[in-house]
């Protein structure tokens, strides 16, 4: 197993979960402004739904993954992420949807 990079006389358990949060909430934070947008104008003509079903299955192993380290960042991070994709996937299908039965 390959040493950690830091020793943990340096920084403690709790600081580096502290490091997590805050890279938990910056990368999360960062699927809200689409998300918004999409609730505010109900236009999601340029989301790609395939990369969101992609990015859904990989934030999905990554919660399964934090739940059996048992790491809160990970944990919080990716539960948190995977409810505004369902919003975003929702919200695509439903405007195609939509499209399709004006044609």
């Amino acid at each position: 197993m390959p040493k950690p990079c830091l020793n943990h006389t340096v920084m403690s358990d709790f600081w580096i979960e502290v490091i997590g949060v805050i890279a938990a909430i910056l990368t999360t934070a960062s699927f809200v402004p689409q998300a918004y947008k999409i609730y505010k104008y109900q236009i999601s003509d340029g989301i790609s739904l395939t990369m969101y079903f992609v990015m859904l299955i990989g934030v999905s192993i990554w919660l399964i993954y934090g739940i059996l380290l048992g790491k809160f960042a990970i944990i919080l991070a990716n539960t948190i992420t995977l409810i505004v994709q369902f919003f975003i996937i929702y919200h695509k299908l439903k405007h195609l949807k939509s499209k399709a039965e004006k044609l």
